[in-house]
């Protein structure tokens, strides 16, 4: 019945189209003609050209609209098309809302969600947005809203309001050209016609900027402004993000309070990437030890002295401790508050009964190893990511839930150190952000050390056997088990601080993830509150916090004259296994979805003359580049030091280079590193011109 009654619409606008005579209005001329002979059905024609233009989302807005000042003068052209544009939108959007609902969203769905997330922050002020600034396409906008839950009359009356600007300035250079008796140069460059023009290119940056001061001051309306600041920039956090973003507002001589509640350096420094990285060496020298016979070497196992391994893990973050001290920051400037943050109002921030006000404020709370709720978790003996390093007895038995980055790594070091590992993941592969050859490759060096896969498992309980040990009862489809073991590692993500009072009343947005929604420049959905690091993902590496932070600090304080926009495209991330996992740029998936040609070259980490002289010859390099071109648009390496050889793809995705760039370049050799050019030469091979070697190949032949 839609699709029937979606017909008859188009059938009755074409009909109409021609009982009005409206093929006949080809030119300017003809309509002016109309208005001289009967000016109430010239007003008739144009208005319903006007609304079936803009119901149809037929192209023609534009000129229609320039077109009602040269034929009806300024005010009453505005008047006219102001209404007729409207009406016409506002009937595309019930025609989406009643008869084309599943057509928008096939086709639209993605901007949807953008549009829901912009009506739940800013209700009817997100729309009165769109209209203002002509940015996006109102045949996108009519059609998106129709799905949205908008009432018809608050749709109409805010795109009345938010067309009105552009429309006077449209209908302005049609009423002015048309005022023009005689079309020469000399009046083509007329000072009204010049400031017309201006008037129109200049309008969506100065609508940008009126929208941002009413959105500005809608949401904080309800807050008041303090008359003066005690510091230019307020951070919240004092982990990788924070300490960036303090860092950074202190070299620009900005006064800068940085506020944590716990310890300096945050999950990295005393959790996450320095002490997880220490254990992975020792796990690493202990693998060497047991593989040494292979080199020529004998050496006799005799274990792990895991309480030693614990001490060097706190020896490693003693020493790196310093950089991330208070008096460092002290020293650069920097104000820095112990204490439990609470935001007041967009400009103050309340730390256990003290008040600190500034102008701008970054938040880096970041993130929470994430605790599931499992039946019988509370009866056996379990830790996270950030509690496992105060354990001084290496576990036995170690199960760890969950295949990410995390659960592989240290996976992999208990068992190098000696535990017996399994490790349990719902998903059918690990790194389920990786690519499936890379994840592949991983699972196959965890079989071969002995850990226990247990893919598209799941935990449903746990419980203690009679001896005192933990069960683990897994399910898989029909199946069904039980895991013993006498440690759990949960290794299940990790989830952004927010609920705790930081926040206060303040109307944040959420973003997919859960996190904190931030925008392109890391701000928030409070104006004047910026966010960085896990808080707001979407990668939760030290590295993006700290690449997050320039750009929240450098917005923040600088922002009103020039906004800098944040762009992961040539953002790497490694997983430290052995070998290493490292990856540039989107994956597969995301390269399809943008409708990006491309083709993938490959090089066989077995083919390198260093893998085979160090024994390690399981990995590879894989590259995605442009259909037709050598431009890399990704990469990913599996090899020994993955992480330092994907810098190379990293630096030519960032500047634009491509496979060629790194066919020109010498290495060292022996060196891992000639992968890189290696799998260009064989791009280059796949890739050359049979006709010129052919022709090479002739011309050598004559000359012999």
């Amino acid at each position: 019945m839609k699709r029937i009654l979606l017909v008859l619409l188009l059938g009755l606008s074409v009909a109409g189209f021609y009982f009005f005579d409206l093929h006949k209005l080809y030119t300017l001329e003809d309509l002016q003609a109309l208005v001289e002979r009967n000016y109430t059905r010239a007003v008739i024609v144009y208005c319903v050209t006007y609304v079936i233009v803009a119901a149809l989302n037929l192209p023609g807005s534009g000129p229609l609209t320039v077109g009602a000042g040269a034929v009806f003068g300024l005010w009453q052209g505005v008047l006219l098309a102001s209404f007729s544009s409207t009406i016409g939108a506002t009937i595309a959007m019930l025609i989406a809302r009643t008869l084309a609902r599943d057509w928008v969203q096939q086709r639209f769905g993605r901007f949807l969600k953008k549009v829901n997330r912009g009506l739940e922050s800013d209700g009817a002020l997100y729309l009165f947005t769109l209209r203002m600034i002509p940015l996006v396409p109102f045949f996108v906008i009519n059609p998106v809203f129709g799905l949205t839950k908008m009432p018809v009359w608050k749709y109409y009356l805010v795109s009345q309001i938010g067309m009105l600007p552009a429309t006077v300035l449209y209908v302005n250079v049609g009423a002015t050209v048309g005022d023009i008796d005689q079309l020469s140069l000399a009046s083509m460059f007329s000072p009204d016609i010049v400031l017309s023009f201006v008037l129109i290119v200049a309008f969506p940056f100065l609508a940008r900027a009126l929208v941002r001061r009413i959105r500005r001051f809608w949401l904080l309306r309800r807050y008041e402004r303090p008359k003066t600041f005690d510091a230019n920039l307020v951070v919240i956090g004092a982990g990788s993000a924070g300490l960036v973003s303090a860092y950074i507002a202190a070299t620009l001589k900005a006064r800068v309070i940085l506020i944590e509640r716990d310890r300096m350096g945050g999950d990295c420094l005393n959790t996450g990437c320095v002490p997880s990285k220490t254990l992975l060496r020792s796990a690493a020298a202990a693998h060497h030890v047991r593989e040494a016979e292979r080199f020529g070497i004998e050496a006799q196992w005799q274990g792990v002295k895991y309480s030693k391994i614990m001490e060097r893990v706190h020896s490693v973050i003693q020493d790196i401790e310093p950089n991330d001290s208070v008096a460092r920051y002290e020293a650069l400037g920097v104000q820095c508050l112990q204490g439990e943050a609470r935001l007041v109002s967009p400009w103050c921030v309340e730390v256990d009964g003290q008040r600190v006000s500034a102008e701008r404020i970054v938040l880096a709370t970041g993130s929470q190893p994430r605790v599931p709720e499992i039946p019988g978790l509370d009866q056996v003996d379990w830790v996270t990511s950030d509690t496992l390093w105060q354990r001084e007895v290496l576990p036995p038995r170690l199960l760890v839930l969950g295949g990410g980055a995390i659960g592989c790594e240290l996976a992999q070091a208990f068992q190098r150190l000696g535990s017996r590992v399994t490790l349990v993941e719902k998903a059918p592969r690990l790194l389920s952000f990786a690519t499936e050859s890379a994840a592949q490759a991983l699972a196959e060096t965890l079989r071969d050390e002995g850990v226990h896969l247990c893919l598209s498992q799941e935990v449903a309980h746990f419980s203690r056997s009679e001896g005192g040990c933990g069960q683990a009862h897994w399910r898989r489809d029909d199946a069904e088990g039980v895991i013993e073991f006498d440690l759990v590692l949960l290794a299940l993500g990790r989830e952004p601080v927010l609920e705790t009072p930081l926040l206060g009343e303040l109307p944040f947005q959420r973003n997919e993830q859960g996190g904190l929604w931030v925008d392109e420049g890391q701000q928030s959905s409070v104006p004047g509150i910026y966010a960085c690091g896990d808080l707001c993902g979407p990668y939760q590496f030290t590295h993006a916090a700290s690449y997050q932070a320039w750009f929240a600090t450098v917005n923040a304080l600088v922002g009103r004259f020039k906004r800098f926009k944040v762009n992961y495209d040539a953002l790497p991330w490694v997983v430290f296994a052995d070998p290493e996992i490292a990856h540039v740029g989107p994956n597969e998936a995301t390269l399809r979805e943008r409708e990006e040609r491309f083709e993938t070259v490959r090089f066989e980490l077995a083919e390198l003359d260093r893998a085979r002289a160090d024994g390690c010859q399981q990995g590879f390099v894989e590259v995605q580049v442009r259909e037709g071109s050598d431009r890399i648009l990704a990469a990913t390496v599996v090899a020994p030091r993955a992480g330092e050889l994907i810098m190379d793809f990293v630096f030519a995705i960032k500047h634009k280079k491509g496979l060629n760039s790194l066919l020109g370049t010498t290495y060292p050799y022996p060196v891992y590193s000639e992968m890189n050019r290696f799998v260009a030469g064989k791009w280059k091979r796949e890739h050359q011109p049979e006709w010129a070697l052919k022709l090479l190949s002739w011309w050598f032949g004559r000359r012999l």
